[in-house]
């Protein structure tokens, strides 16, 4: 009985994660057609449009991400400075990347020309991406970060916030260290989104611990982001809630950061956003704030 439980359990979720793999590539082509926003950013002569083409290129580039992860990182680097540059021009900013990452993503921000400092507060993972301590690298939780405010025109943040216990007191630092009038940008996987556990998925859906437990059940190894100490359920109705509410930001764009630009308004439908937005992307300006203490 129950091994042909968890046969059809199995069969479930297989089928639930083509479904909804398929749907957001038809939410990506059915857009062919679709006006896109006016949202570009230009440095060296190349355009950011967030087109269908641009969300077609970077679902190829996603699909090599374990058997050629460098193609994987480059790409992923190149768009997100160029959406960056969209919204806040990098030619002279000073920023820093909550959450370090490859060295591809410095490469890409440079280019831009701005003035790139990292974050990381894992030692292991800084080692894995090139880095030590030191310089424009700096070993410090995201939770507390060791920068006086109003010292940055951009804090950026990829796929950072699902990993901390405590997202919002990371974005709240966030913006503490964001100079008036800089840029906030925020971007995390969905938990309600079919990579929401991360190597776990699709299981998650059954629960995060669950899912842990048979990774661990079938691999023969704890996951990487392991539910509860590594991974965390962030939604995107905690992300809004909490940009609309922070006293100290206006909330510039929220938008499904692969996908094109036409398709943000699935964010404003309860459920189908989170499940289908796959990743969120908040944009926030700093106001003139009341205290800089």
């Amino acid at each position: 009985m129950s091994r042909q439980f968890s046969h059809t359990m199995r069969m479930g979720q297989n089928l639930l994660g083509g479904l909804i793999g398929f749907s957001q590539i038809l939410i990506v082509f059915l857009g062919y057609r679709q006006p896109v926003a006016s949202v570009t950013g230009r440095s060296g002569g190349h355009e950011w449009r967030p087109d269908v083409s641009r969300a077609a290129g970077l679902w190829r580039a996603f699909g090599q991400e374990q058997s050629h992860p460098e193609v994987f990182y480059r790409a992923l680097a190149q768009d997100s400075a160029a959406q960056v540059h969209s919204y806040h021009p990098l030619n002279g900013a000073v920023m820093v990347d909550v959450g370090g990452g490859p060295g591809f993503f410095e490469d890409a921000f440079t280019e831009r020309g701005a003035t790139y400092i990292a974050v990381d507060a894992d030692a292991g993972e800084m080692r894995l991406h090139g880095r030590t301590p030191g310089g424009r690298t700096v070993q410090a939780s995201g939770t507390e970060l060791p920068f006086p405010a109003a010292t940055f025109d951009v804090t950026y943040s990829s796929n950072v916030a699902e990993h901390v216990a405590d997202p919002w007191r990371m974005a709240d630092e966030m913006v503490r260290v964001t100079k008036p009038g800089g840029t906030v940008v925020l971007s995390y996987t969905l938990w309600w989104g079919p990579w929401g556990g991360h190597e776990t998925a699709p299981w998650h859906y059954l629960g995060g611990h669950r899912a842990a437990r048979r990774y661990r059940r079938v691999r023969g190894h704890d996951p990487k982001n392991y539910f509860g100490t590594s991974l965390f359920p962030v939604t995107a109705a905690a992300g809004m809630r909490w940009a609309r509410q922070h006293p100290d930001v206006d909330l510039i764009a929220a938008v499904p950061r692969y996908l094109p630009d036409w398709s943000r308004w699935i964010l404003r439908v309860p459920l189908i956003g989170e499940v289908f937005s796959w990743n969120l992307l908040l944009v926030l300006r700093r106001r003139n704030p009341r205290s800089l203490e």
